[in-house]
């Protein structure tokens, strides 16, 4: 059952969740929720929310100094100081790719597929694509929704195992079951949203959210009522 304390309260018990008032992020996260949004504006969005998350998330990334020459003289500058690994989850997660690309244009982008079973609710992984060995400093999850968890969880322990050291997961919207399960099982993930939403209902859908993420992006099906 679902704990009934009012979010911002909620929110206080979760030090890894960081929820971003920025109005820019707000306004933008109401297009998405509307059911009459269609599929090209919806995808539209989403990119520039992911961006604008992404942004939020990567604002304590180490940098290192270096110089550059301007047309004027030389000069202390900086670059990032750690290799950075893109990890959305199919395929919901592929909507984020090409902004966080914009972000950081050397990352290196991965892909995991993990599909919800509709009964167990549980997540099945049935594609991986990541190299033999990690091969950056910090993994970003890249999903739009976090419900259950299930799936961000699989998909921590999968990149855990391959060696990540640190992993942060950056989400549109979240639920707060979702958000317990993450922290819970990885207390050291930090997690990036645009808005934690009330609760899930029976199927595992977030509530209001906004959808399925995966449909709304690619105009493959809807909700039943």
């Amino acid at each position: 059952m679902p704990d009934s304390s009012p979010l911002p309260a909620r929110e206080a018990a979760w030090p890894t969740l960081h929820v971003s008032r920025h109005p820019a992020i707000l306004h933008k996260l109401r297009i998405l929720r509307d059911e009459k949004t269609e599929p090209k504006k919806f995808r539209e969005v989403v990119r520039e929310l992911s961006w604008l998350l992404g942004y939020e998330a990567l604002a304590d990334v180490e940098v290192k100094p270096i110089t550059v020459t301007t047309p004027l003289e030389t000069t202390d500058a900086a670059e990032l100081g750690v290799r950075i690994g893109l990890v959305p989850i199919l395929r919901a997660g592929l909507g984020m790719v090409d902004a966080m690309l914009e972000l950081m244009p050397t990352a290196e982008v991965w892909h995991l597929g993990l599909f919800r079973d509709e009964k167990t609710l549980r997540p099945v992984e049935y594609y991986n694509k990541l190299p033999d060995s990690a091969t950056v400093d910090l993994c970003l999850i890249l999903d739009p929704m976090l419900a259950t968890g299930g799936s961000a969880t699989a998909a921590i322990e999968v990149l855990k195992r391959w060696g990540a050291t640190r992993i942060k997961l950056i989400n549109l919207i979240v639920a707060p079951e979702g958000v317990d399960a993450v922290t819970a099982a990885h207390p050291d993930v930090e997690i990036y949203c645009a808005s934690v939403d009330r609760q899930l209902n029976d199927q595992g859908y977030i509530l209001p959210g906004l959808g399925d993420a995966g449909d709304r992006q690619f105009g493959t099906g809807r909700i039943s009522e």
